[in-house]
């Protein structure tokens, strides 16, 4: 026998009309309608791993916490459901603190459960435990960013406070709610029906027919309005509606990065994405609108060009009228002519209700102005499209994968010319098929989105565009999706470099410090096509613009989790817009 196996007591077996908790909490969660949870084993969660590994829910492991919680935030935006993140204390739970946070600034909602100390043991300092400031207070690490942070410190309350986390996460603005649970709660006995309460079925805010009318009226006798779409509207199921009222008034429909998709590309009214990497006609029809109703955004920095009047938004005299779940966004960067609290689907349906009970609006010459905008702003790299450069121009491989993917194909970007390109860019004409981080604008997040965007979609094509900076932060997400079975794609566009960075210090400073891959003095490149093989996957290292359409052919063909690199030129994303940033930097020499 093993030495110290016969210091761990025999459990006891539970109470007569009582479960182990951990067991009782799966079922639950079961019956919520949870499928997958991300995470990563701990001592503080062994307990729930067990009743885990005998439910019907997924487990999927990742090799990091930061992993986990992007994966979570991928599933949930994929699926319109919470995504579920399990960690444990200490280096788990602040591992995923960038994850959490992350889906915290894109509005995405997610239960957090954290295993921590014994209960008992708190402010002894056990293992991993934070106490400089109050006994056992690792979860205030979380406070910034989530919705509300609960710490269990009765087996009684961990019914009530799991079906609270579900509630918050998903109503008014979604977002993270983390549940901190000691790890001898897990193992307390309950009674058998102590997850008796489920969350409220929640009836979401409208708008009443009397606010609709006015709006429409105000939107119908503007001369120059516009419509500007923000993610509420894809996260709400709202781009029906949003087309439907459009059409109605015949308004223009100017977008931010995370409302990219909600019309098709090629609708005529749509102008594109606003802000410092959006484009002219977007900029300049929302700078000299007269009145723009904006919904289901907090009308944010880089989408408004840093909120100087020269650029995107001049507001006032421009007259804004704001729908958004959150009331705490309505005012906040701009004077607010008319802030209306309310869900963007129902608020979308109920001014499309009173547009249609008028004469429908037509203003002539819009359309033509709107293609003319947007024709001379593509012909600006209509060239890099069909480019045979290698390198390769971004401009190319945008191109590539827009003929090689599928029309509902997931896009998931983590940051750099990938998303500012591909916002700006490339064509969607599914709402919601474009993934990316926007608020946090984390690095690292599109290697591991996908994995949950394809966990929850099995059946869409799931493609990762990232940066060599990004993917390199932690390749083990290979692993996962080796392990977990998921063919996902992860496309490296490889400039040797943090290439957005690189770009600005060379614009204000004349040399790219800190920025560049380097090794003797050459442009380091590790072989990531290398490295995904000796994972078990397909790797493919492109070495010419004409390999890249048929290796993304194949690649999407395998039925395997697989990696294409591809070098590319170090190339800036045109910035019609502003970013006060560049009037910050000054150059000492």
């Amino acid at each position: 026998m093993h030495p110290e196996s016969s210091a761990v007591p025999a459990p006891a077996p539970p109470a007569p009309g009582t479960r182990i908790a951990a067991y009782l909490l799966t079922e639950y969660l079961e019956r919520l309608g949870v499928e997958v949870v991300f995470g990563l084993c701990g001592h503080t969660v062994i307990a729930l791993l067990d009743a885990l590994g005998k439910s019907r829910i997924r487990f999927i492991s990742t090799r990091h916490e930061q992993i986990a919680a992007h994966a979570a935030d991928g599933y949930a935006r994929a699926t319109g459901k919470p995504g579920v993140l399990l960690t444990h204390l200490g280096p788990g739970l602040t591992n995923a603190a960038t994850g959490v946070a992350n889906a915290a600034l894109d509005s995405i909602p997610m239960v957090v459960i954290a295993g921590d100390v014994q209960s008992y043991f708190y402010g002894r300092h056990p293992h991993q435990e934070f106490n400089l400031h109050q006994d056992a207070d690792q979860y205030q690490v979380y406070r910034p960013f989530c919705k509300r942070v609960y710490r269990v410190d009765h087996p009684h309350d961990l019914p009530r406070t799991i079906e609270r986390a579900f509630h918050l996460a998903q109503t008014g603005r979604p977002g993270p709610v983390l549940v901190d649970v000691p790890m001898d709660i897990f193992s307390a006995d309950l009674p058998v029906d102590a997850f008796a309460k489920h969350p409220p079925e929640m009836v979401r805010t409208g708008l009443d027919p009397a606010t609709a009318t006015r709006i429409v009226q105000t939107l119908a006798t503007a001369s120059r309005p516009v419509l500007y779409a923000g993610g509420g509207v894809l996260s709400g199921r709202a781009t029906p509606a949003l087309a439907a009222l459009a059409e109605a008034l015949e308004l223009p429909v100017a977008h931010t990065l995370m409302g990219k998709g909600c019309l098709p590309h090629q609708h005529p009214l749509l102008l594109g994405q606003t802000g410092f990497w959006g484009t002219p006609i977007a900029n300049e029809m929302c700078r000299t609108a007269d009145v723009i109703l904006a919904i289901g955004t907090r009308l944010a920095e880089a989408n408004s060009s840093s909120w100087d009047p020269r650029f995107t938004f001049d507001i006032p005299p421009t007259q804004l009228i704001h729908i958004d779940a959150d009331p705490a966004e309505i005012g906040r960067n701009y004077q607010t002519a008319l802030g209306v609290v309310a869900d963007a689907r129902l608020a979308l349906e109920a001014l499309v209700d009173a547009a249609r009970a008028m004469a429908p609006v037509r203003r002539d010459g819009l359309r033509a102005r709107i293609a003319d905008g947007r024709t001379a702003f593509a012909s600006a790299w209509a060239d890099q499209w069909t480019s045979d450069q290698f390198p390769m121009r971004p401009e190319r491989i945008l191109a590539e994968l827009r003929k090689a993917a599928a029309p509902d194909a997931f896009i998931v970007t983590d940051v750099g010319w990938n998303k500012n390109g591909v916002g700006q860019q490339f064509p969607f004409d599914v709402p919601g098929a474009f993934i990316t981080p926007s608020g946090l604008a984390t690095m690292g997040f599109g290697p591991a989105a996908v994995l949950g965007v394809k966990t929850g979609a099995p059946h869409r094509q799931a493609i990762a565009l990232i940066g060599d900076g990004g993917f390199s932060a932690n390749p083990s997400v290979i692993a996962t999706a080796m392990e977990a079975g998921l063919p996902v794609v992860w496309v490296v566009m490889d400039n040797a470099a943090f290439g957005t960075i690189a770009g600005l210090e060379q614009m204000h400073y004349g040399t790219s410090f800190g920025c560049l891959f380097e090794c003797d003095g050459q442009p380091y490149r590790v072989d990531y096509a290398a490295m995904a093989r000796s994972f078990g996957a397909v790797g493919i290292m492109v070495e010419s613009a004409a390999q890249l359409g048929p290796a993304l052919r194949d690649a999407l063909d395998c039925g395997r989790p697989a990696l294409i690199q591809v070098p590319m030129e170090n190339a800036p994303t045109p910035t019609p817009g502003h970013w006060d940033i560049n009037a910050v930097y000054r150059n000492g020499r």
